[in-house]
């Protein structure tokens, strides 16, 4: 899996790691059993410390969407979803309205923002 990194971005690059890696898997790029790729080769690879992307796996493992197995690796795990996720989900789409509505955003606009990630995604 190619992981792209924007040095410039605000973003920190672990967190850049995990959003690639969760874009990848809700396109269908990785799937249920797929093995990520070791922690220090896609450090090697990149050029970054193993540290900033074994930051990046255990927030995906937070995240409910790889199992890390000791030697065996990280893997990719299946799409159903807890009740804790569905909770955090509706938490974070909480906040996100909360904000967009008080930077003046109609519920229109917002429904339209979310139907055109769902869209891309696809």
């Amino acid at each position: 899996m190619l992981i792209t990194l924007n040095p410039d971005a605000d973003v920190p690059v672990f967190q850049q790691i995990h959003d690639e890696i969760v874009l990848a898997i809700a396109r269908g790029q990785l799937v249920a059993g797929d093995k990520l790729n070791p922690v220090r080769q896609v450090a090697a690879d990149i050029g970054i410390n193993p540290a900033t992307v074994k930051k990046a796996y255990d927030l995906l493992v937070t995240d409910g969407l790889v199992e890390t197995a000791g030697r065996s690796g990280s893997i990719v795990r299946p799409g159903a979803h807890t009740a804790a996720q569905e909770q955090q989900v509706r938490q974070r789409l909480h906040r996100m309205a909360a904000l967009a509505r008080a930077q003046g955003f109609s519920t229109d606009e917002l429904h339209g923002f979310l139907d055109s990630a769902l869209k891309e995604l696809s």
